[in-house]
């Protein structure tokens, strides 16, 4: 899905349209330098200081005098508003094609939609590559888009072109909900994503104090609410902190890995979430043992708001209603849960068996969050899961399935898991379109339904990085035949980025659906975009 251009300059006196000046771009006769242009698809961030839209390559062969570069022009025709751009830069990266933003080139304004951003730069034999760069301001409607390209280079004397493209991409706004080092916190992991009766989007993550690293470490579950759809956010609260418990510091006491589901009936919110007490230095994963008691094996709990996500109530350990003591561990989605048609709260869910094999399955409560059960495994070997209901009462469940590739594998046989239950995952039967329809690297992936009101039916959306090797190509994709297939018209790439993968779906309103996700140009990010553009 990537638009790259190559182009060799070779031209005659043209008059060029992306220049302040209509500045006409002249060659004596022909230029061995290439320039090469490139559009990535990445979100444009409310937040995040520099966002990448487009690179320009300048290739000056060993043979040549290498010129200096002294202005980049640019276009941001296309724009939805332009007043939603702050300003733009250019930075040089020399011969790396990534982003950095250490060595700043130039800056300019975005008060118009052509700019020239001057600048000094010697270039060198080989590659050398540019970045445009957008700053969006806060009030930008997450709705809008953005087109920006790279047009045109000043070296010496001479305006050189950069190849155009037919249909330059645009960019889809977002915000930066969560970045490296936002609040002191090294990194922010593991989204969870719910709309509630009233409208209010809230939003769960992992609060990673010290370093990226699963548990066992000092980690809390941090909380942020959006009244507005999205557009705006409130500070973050912490709503699940085991402090020191058992007199052992909080680096002995992480609680992670969130889900979090609204309860139709009530509008009671919950959140599940994995404690770790012990075991410094260890992986949970590995370090949970059979048993039931905290110092042996990890502890599934729970916490509740009854006023849309306001305040919460300390931690509620249901980890005795829904264990076999020989299992090593159970735990939540991660992610988000459901309520059914007929009041049943589910939450996906997964454990490792007396064998240490880990299956996916649900656990569920009838009667408003009282009690929970757990159902059996759907599959050996599989771990994070999402679950939507079906038509009838059905469940599915989609699921991570540790038979995949990974990153590197040969094989390139990544995908999900899928199976369905009519007896609350008493019993489970395997779905057509299992390890068939959903590419995967082993990562986490959202699965939610979005009713239309209007036709009275029900689709499918689905997010992960579509990929079977890589966490890369965070796609959304649509079903209209309740996942019986995944058509490619309803495959929206979002961020072609490499990040660490996860994502949670909620439906905003009828019309709009709203993820967050691990991304690759923040820890969490937030994007809404139009059913009717996912469904193009």
């Amino acid at each position: 899905m990537k638009e790259i251009a190559l182009f060799l300059i070779a031209i005659p006196l043209l008059i060029f349209p992306g220049c302040n000046q209509k500045k006409a771009l002249t060659t004596e006769g022909t230029t061995a330098f290439q320039l090469e242009g490139y559009s990535p698809i990445f979100p444009v961030l409310i937040g995040k200081e520099y966002n990448p839209v487009f690179r320009v390559n300048i290739h000056v062969p060993e043979t040549e005098e290498a010129p200096e570069v002294t202005a980049i022009h640019a276009s941001l025709d296309g724009t939805t508003r332009l007043e939603d751009i702050a300003s733009a830069q250019v930075f040089y990266t020399s011969g790396s094609p990534d982003f950095s933003d250490e060595a700043l080139f130039g800056e300019a304004s975005a008060s118009t939609e052509e700019l020239s951003i001057a600048g000094s730069q010697q270039l060198k034999p080989g590659d050398n590559y540019f970045w445009l760069s957008l700053s969006v301001n806060e009030t930008a409607d997450l709705l809008h888009k953005v087109a920006a390209v790279a047009t045109a280079v000043d070296m010496g004397k001479e305006t050189l072109a950069v190849p155009s493209q037919e249909r330059p991409t645009l960019k889809r706004l977002g915000h930066a909900l969560r970045q490296h080092n936002d609040d002191g916190v090294d990194t922010y992991r593991i989204p969870g994503l719910v709309t509630t009766n009233q409208g209010t989007l809230i939003a769960v993550y992992d609060i990673r104090y010290n370093s990226a690293v699963d548990l066992q470490a000092d980690v809390d579950i941090g909380m942020i609410r959006s009244t507005d759809g999205g557009q705006t956010w409130e500070p973050m609260k912490v709503i699940m902190d085991m402090g020191e418990w058992g007199g052992l510091p909080e680096g002995q006491n992480g609680i992670g890995d969130p889900a979090v589901l609204a309860d139709r009936q009530t509008n009671t919110i919950w959140v599940a979430a994995l404690w770790a007490h012990r075991h410094p230095g260890e992986r949970t994963w590995w370090a949970s043992q059979p048993g039931m008691s905290p110092e042996e094996t990890g502890q599934l709990m729970l916490s509740k708001s009854t006023d849309d996500g306001l305040t919460w109530s300390p931690p509620i350990n249901i980890t005795a209603q829904i264990k076999s003591p020989k299992w090593y561990l159970v735990l939540q989605g991660p992610g988000k849960g459901i309520t059914m048609e007929d009041g049943t709260l589910v939450f996906p869910a997964q454990f490792k068996d007396g064998e240490q094999m880990p299956h996916s399955t649900i656990i569920y409560s009838q009667d408003r969050g009282e009690t929970w059960r757990a159902g059996t495994g759907a599959k050996s070997n599989t771990t994070e899961a999402q679950v939507v209901e079906l038509s009838g009462g059905t469940l599915m469940l989609n699921m991570r399935d540790n038979r995949g590739s990974g990153p590197g594998g040969p094989n390139g046989t990544g995908a999900r898991s899928v199976a369905t239950t009519t007896d609350m995952g008493r019993t489970w039967t395997e779905h057509p379109t299992s390890r068939k329809a959903l590419p995967e690297p082993v990562c986490m992936a959202s699965l939610a339904s979005h009713f239309l009101e209007e036709s009275g039916k029900k689709l499918l959306l689905f997010s992960n990085p579509a990929d079977q090797y890589t966490r890369h190509n965070m796609t959304i994709k649509i079903s209209d035949d309740e996942g019986m297939s995944w058509p490619e018209k309803y495959h929206t790439l979002i961020d072609e980025g490499t990040g660490r993968g996860y994502s949670c779906l909620t439906s905003i309103d009828e019309n709009t659906i709203g993820i967050l996700y691990e991304g690759s140009q923040a820890d969490l990010v937030f994007q809404k975009i139009r059913l009717d553009e996912l469904m193009e």
